[in-house]
């Protein structure tokens, strides 16, 4: 695994990290949470294509 590789997947478990201890906390029920865990992925997805599309394109 390079640098750059680790460097990634630490940043990855960080933001898992705080996107599980943030539902978590709120002590919702679970259908409500199901949502927000959903809405999460769509966000990091989000980000991910922007950023991805931005490296492609540059």
């Amino acid at each position: 695994m390079s640098g750059d590789t680790f460097v990634q997947t630490l940043w990855f478990a960080g933001a898992f990290a705080l996107v599980l201890s943030s539902l978590l906390a709120r002590r919702l029920p679970m259908a409500d949470w199901l949502k927000m865990a959903l809405a999460w992925v769509a966000i990091f997805g989000l980000v991910f294509l922007v950023i991805w599309t931005w490296q492609t394109v540059t």
